[in-house]
């Protein structure tokens, strides 16, 4: 089973994209040759051609708009929301060991790429049609973006078990830190396009850029948000061409269910294995838990904003490209402190942190601090009042850690897993981190119903990044 990376987040990996220089096998063929830079580089613009999806729709601009203006009410809207994005997890968890073992042993990716791509591109621009106001759409709406969230899923699978056929072993981080900037990039490019160009203010009608959306779309009729969908469809039918163009594909392997038979037959033994590793089965628990938690609060934060502080597109989007930015010094930072002080103590400053700030934005109202003990004036401008610079800050250290904690849990594994078995045991690393990937945001979808709160909603999450912390400080990292 190939690793895959685990996902800023978003649905299953968070809007700021996750590096697969550690959930890539550890000990694949190597390839004959090594692949043409034309070959590398059209595989490399498949993360650009894919991370907009996630930037796009399910963090910073359709799924704000989704809950606040198409549906009539934001907790609804969040708990819609929640649950689809709850489906669509458990999807994918279903399909992961299978689509493991396909991209393994069934040979050929190209043919998969495309068929998930498909779906991918197919639910963006179907996004097209929710229109503000109208509910009537929503069961079509929903399920256009489990289609295109499980199809985006998908397509990484097989295009991060690609890699091995393209360079060495010991050129795998390389390229997947060359990959990993691409999406970065790609990401804020498109999120930056949409506020300059298309997303506008609900109030004004006009984009970040003073000006009405281009191409004539109707401001009022919110087509600037809705152009999020198609755009991110046209984005990764252009960029991904090139990767069906120039990069190799691996020659037809065993039949489809001989390939599934197999994996699965792989994966309990590795299930098997971990049972004599109850130190590597804790960790791996606690990261399944507290990944669940940051996928939640990736993929719903952004509602929550739109509900409580009635941000439009503008506002989120602006505030996501802070974070975005703040993910690169994040990076940067955790890396440094990984090397001084230990991964397992950088996830559990980072876990703290994320606690820290969950706590601090359900504290915040509209006109109030500290669950309405402070009152405060009302401001104008962009992130005028006092509640959403707080919210602004919280966000940004949310930013700073997200990619630490990623980052360091691959490195505590590395440490905890038999140096013989490393491959595997981050094959079920990353698995780990979709196997639940449906609970946060099912649970605060349930909740948000329960008590048609979006605060009560979110407050689900603290629990995950608790029992996360927990377990991993009974954890014994180790050193090689």
């Amino acid at each position: 089973m190939r690793g895959r990376r685990p996902g800023p987040a978003s649905l299953h990996r968070p809007a700021m994209p996750v590096s697969r220089a550690m959930t890539a096998p550890l000990s694949p063929s190597v390839p004959a040759r090594p692949a043409s830079r034309l070959a590398v580089t059209g595989w490399v613009l498949f993360d650009p051609a894919c991370q907009p999806f996630f930037s796009l729709v399910t963090t910073f601009i359709f799924a704000p708009y989704f809950a606040s203006a198409v549906m009539s009410d934001p907790a609804r809207g969040q708990e819609a929301w929640g649950f689809a994005t709850g489906l669509a997890g458990f999807i994918i968890a279903l399909a992961s060991p299978i689509l493991g073992a396909v991209a393994d042993a069934g040979g050929r990716r190209k043919p998969w790429i495309a068929i998930c791509g498909l779906m991918l591109a197919a639910g963006s621009a179907a996004l097209w049609f929710a229109a503000p106001g109208d509910e009537s759409r929503v069961p079509f709406i929903l399920l256009a973006f489990v289609l295109a969230t499980v199809g985006a899923e998908c397509a990484i699978t097989f295009n991060n078990a690609m890699m091995p056929g393209l360079v060495p072993p010991d050129r795998l981080g390389r390229l997947s830190g060359l990959g990993w900037a691409a999406g970065y990039v790609g990401g804020l490019i498109a999120l930056a396009l949409v506020l300059v160009f298309f997303a506008t203010s609900p109030d004004t009608g006009l984009t970040l850029a003073g000006r009405p959306p281009a191409l004539g779309l109707d401001a009022a009729a919110r087509e600037g948000d809705r152009i999020t969908g198609p755009l991110c469809a046209l984005w990764f039918l252009v960029l991904v061409t090139p990767m069906f163009l120039f990069t190799p594909d691996r020659p037809r392997g065993l039949p489809l269910a001989a390939a599934v038979r197999g994996g699965l037959k792989d994966l309990r033994t590795l299930f098997s294995r971990l049972k004599g590793q109850p130190n590597l089965a804790r960790f791996l628990i606690a990261n399944m838990i507290y990944t669940d938690g940051m996928v939640g609060l990736f993929s719903l934060g952004g509602i929550y904003a739109a509900g409580t502080f009635g941000w439009g597109s503008v506002q989120i989007g602006t505030f996501g490209i802070l974070i975005l930015v703040t993910g690169i010094f994040g990076a940067l930072l955790g890396g440094w402190l990984d090397d001084r002080i230990g991964g397992r103590r950088v996830v559990l400053l980072s876990l703290g942190a994320l606690f820290f700030a969950a706590f601090g934005i359900l504290s915040l109202s509209k006109d109030a601090l500290f669950f309405g003990l402070v009152p405060t004036a009302p401001g104008s401008g962009l992130f005028g009042t006092v509640p959403e610079k707080f919210y602004l800050g919280l966000g940004l250290l949310i930013g700073l850690v997200a990619g630490p904690l990623q980052a360091a849990s691959r490195t505590v594994l590395a440490r905890l897993a038999p140096p013989e078995h490393l491959g595997e045991f981050f094959g079920l690393f990353a698995l780990s981190g979709r196997l639940t990937s449906f609970a946060a945001p099912t649970l605060v979808a349930l909740v948000t119903g329960l008590a048609a709160s979006q605060k009560a909603g979110i407050s689900v999450l603290l629990a995950f990044f608790a029992l996360g912390g927990v377990l991993l400080a009974g954890v014994r990292e180790t050193s090689r």
